[in-house]
C-alpha cells in the first residue's frame, strides 16, 4: 500500500491560517508558524471581547439613562423599580435611546414615574 502524503490538505490548513491572518505586520501575516500563533491570540482576544462589549454598552446605557433621570429629579434605582412596578416592558438599550434622542418624551416618561418632570 502507497504511503499517504498530506501536503495538499496540509497546503489548505496553512492558506486558510495565512488568509485569516491578512493584515497582520510583518512575519505575523507570511510565516505560518508566526501567523497560527497570533491567529490563536487574536480569536481569543475576539472571544473575550464578545462578552465584555454587552458588558460595556450595557453600562453605558446605564450612565445614559442615569443622567436624564437625574436631569429629571429622579434617581436611576427609583425609576427602574417604577418602571417595574408599572410594568412597564422597556429595556435599557431602549430607554438609553430615549433619554438621548428624545428627552422630551424621556421626561415625561419620568414625571409619570414620579419625578419634578419636564
Amino acid at each position: 500500500m502507497p504511503r499517504v502524503k498530506h501536503s495538499p490538505a496540509s497546503r489548505a490548513r496553512h492558506k486558510k491560517m495565512l488568509a485569516r491572518a491578512k493584515g497582520y505586520r510583518q512575519r505575523r501575516s507570511k510565516i505560518f508558524r508566526r501567523a497560527k500563533e497570533f491567529v490563536e491570540k487574536g480569536l481569543s482576544y475576539q472571544f473575550r471581547d464578545l462578552r465584555r462589549r454587552k458588558r460595556d454598552f450595557r453600562s453605558l446605557w446605564i450612565a445614559r439613562i442615569s443622567a436624564a433621570c437625574r436631569a429629571n429629579g429622579l434617581s436611576y434605582s427609583v425609576f427602574i423599580a417604577a418602571l417595574k412596578k408599572a410594568d412597564i416592558g422597556l429595556n435599557r438599550k431602549s430607554l438609553a435611546e430615549i433619554a438621548y434622542h428624545h428627552p422630551k418624551v424621556f421626561a415625561e416618561l419620568a414625571s409619570n414615574m414620579g419625578g419634578k418632570g419636564g
